[in-house]
């Protein structure tokens, strides 16, 4: 049989390849799976649930070929919340309300769109996921009783100093027990997975000498089952959806960063390149079929599938594996599973959290000290002590608000003035004393994107071109690299207000896309196409053609015949005017 597209050149030994990593990431997956959904405020098989089918189809529709799927810890706070505000059930409408929204996107070729998103902000929220989810599983590593659980990180805090006379020495040395032997598996046998081994260890610890002294998944959350999820179609009503549209953006929002993420680091790894957009799809399409079985949203899981390469995965095939190794250990083994201790579970997801902390890239930012690390800090903040929802938006709004006036900061428009080794000494002298420039023509320098956040600086170029109404005004462009329709109008605004007084505008050197909203806007025919000029020397050359010679006969600047009515100044006869021109306005004529 001869496989083409992903699977090209599959044979035996890929299918080998993919078994063992495919077996190896499920393993490690099972521990995870549950602890993100007990973190998340759900049963812990939902997690496995999601680990199944959300992983295996992640990996047939996706556009990675080594992506593997499932339950994430970045989705920790917001489930949560959203499973302490809305319920379960809502839960389940909000991940396939998010399910439909990453399928639009993906459709809709929105994939590379995603990488616009500031890093600051990504970084930011990040780094707050991974605070709240480590403080998160303080209680269950010190075996507190009694608390009442929140929505907000500050009220979970006051619960823990609360009840810390409630402090249970058996499941802190549960906990000790599986950090130490996570660490010590990474250590010294780096391809065993750390999460597994330790809790297998502090597990069998916790069953031998700590039976009932320790809260168990069953003691907390009842048996887990090792039925198969059943079919089940929410009650999604247009109420349900308006009410949960904000947190089913957010999850789609995070599921598409995180799912593209690791789809690049995975592009990194291999020397391969994933399809971002058909990525999407399959993230919609996992996030739609999932919620019907009971499962949360699922993404891209960076450490899962960078341990898929590592293990020598070939094909998605190893991701399929790993849903299906994932559901053999859910039917054969999960009344054993019932007796993991939640202090064993509380390491693993605080390792989890230190990992996706970011840290170092959080401190260099926060370092520079620029408008980046105040965004940073404020998505930071509002992440942990407010919710993701609010950090992400404002977060967003403030980069936008920055990057806008960074950029209306890059924009200047300043009149050509002349240059003093280009015109002889009496008249030289005479314009520094006087200050004068030709009252016919005046140039103006446009360097930047005129767009809306520089309207300021263009209303005040507008007054200045215009208060002496000259004859001629023209506008070199050639350092334009966009205008948007704000800009247009301001334009527009400008020549209207030449034109009605006779006026005539030029216009050099102008880029493709200044130019070519301009013929759609019309403002190009209302200029004229033939005031249109590729460099600005054969412009002026043009504009001297327009000149009112009697009007330079009776200027009280110059004498006629020192002044050839050349632009800010440039004095000079008729017949040297175009070289000493060119030295007075520089190269770029």
């Amino acid at each position: 049989m001869k496989w083409t597209g992903r699977f090209a050149g599959y044979n035996r030994n890929s299918l080998r390849k993919d078994l063992i990593s495919g077996m190896i990431v499920g393993i490690i997956a099972i521990p995870l799976g549950m602890a993100f959904a007990i973190a998340s405020g759900v049963k812990p098989e939902y997690g496995i649930y999601t680990t199944i089918i959300a992983g295996i189809i992640i990996s047939l529709c996706g556009g990675s070929k080594f992506q593997i799927g499932g339950p994430t810890g970045a989705f920790i706070p917001i489930l949560f919340a959203v499973v302490m505000q809305y319920g379960y059930e809502n839960l389940l409408i909000a991940g396939f309300m998010a399910g439909v929204f990453l399928l639009i996107m993906g459709l809709c070729r929105l994939g590379k769109l995603i990488a616009f998103i500031p890093r600051p902000v990504t970084i930011g929220f990040t780094a707050g996921i991974a605070v709240t989810i480590f403080g998160g599983q303080i209680a269950n590593f010190l075996g507190l009783s009694g608390l009442a659980k929140h929505e907000d990180f500050f009220s979970n805090m006051r619960e823990i100093v609360i009840h810390l006379n409630t402090f249970n020495i058996y499941s802190l040395i549960t906990g000790l027990i599986c950090f130490v032997a996570m660490i010590v598996t990474a250590r010294f046998f780096p391809k065993v997975p750390g999460s597994l081994i330790g809790l297998l260890i502090s597990t069998g610890v916790a069953v031998l000498f700590f039976q009932g002294k320790v809260a168990t998944i069953e003691s907390s959350f009842g048996a887990i089952s090792g039925a198969l999820p059943h079919f089940h179609i929410p009650d999604l009503t247009w109420d349900k959806i308006t009410f949960l549209i904000r947190p089913a953006l957010v999850i789609a929002m995070l599921g598409s960063i995180e799912s593209l993420l690791s789809a690049v680091v995975a592009d990194g790894m291999t020397g391969t390149r994933h399809n971002s957009n058909r990525e999407l799809i399959g993230q919609g399409i996992a996030n739609m079929i999932t919620p019907l079985f009971g499962g949360i949203p699922a993404t891209g899981a960076i450490a899962r599938t960078a341990t898929n390469i590592k293990n020598g995965a070939v094909s998605p095939i190893s991701g399929v594996v790993h849903g299906i190794v994932v559901l053999l250990v859910l039917v054969l083994f999960a009344p054993y599973a019932s007796n993991i201790p939640l202090a064993s579970m509380a390491p693993i997801l605080m390792l989890v959290a230190w990992h996706m902390s970011e840290r170092k890239h959080f401190m260099h930012i926060l370092k520079i000290k620029t408008s980046d690390s105040l965004v940073l800090a404020i998505t930071f903040i509002l992440t942990v002590f407010a919710d993701l929802t609010t950090a992400v938006e404002v977060g967003l709004l403030l980069a936008v608000i920055l990057f806008v006036k960074r950029m209306s900061q890059g924009l200047t428009i300043t009149k050509v003035l002349p240059d003093p080794e280009a015109v002889n000494q009496q008249v030289q002298s005479h314009m520094v004393t006087e200050n004068h420039d030709c009252p016919q023509i005046s140039i103006y320098t446009i360097e930047g994107a005129l767009f809306f956040g520089s309207t300021h600086l263009i209303e005040q170029a507008i007054d200045e071109a215009i208060a002496n109404q000259p004859r001629i005004v023209l506008l070199r462009m050639g350092r334009v690299p966009m205008i948007d329709t704000t800009g247009d109008a301001n334009l527009t605004i400008l020549v209207r207000k030449i034109q009605s007084y006779g006026g005539i505008v030029i216009v050099s050197g102008i880029q493709h896309q200044p130019l070519e909203l301009l013929q759609k806007t019309g403002l190009y025919t209302m200029i004229g196409a033939e005031h249109f000029y590729e460099r600005t020397g054969i412009a002026i050359n043009k504009a001297l053609g327009y000149l009112d010679l009697e009007r330079c006969r009776g200027c009280q600047h110059f004498a006629f015949h020192e002044c050839q009515a050349l632009s800010a100044g440039i004095i000079t006869s008729p017949v040297s005017s175009p070289l000493l021109l060119k030295k007075a306005l520089g190269s770029t004529v």
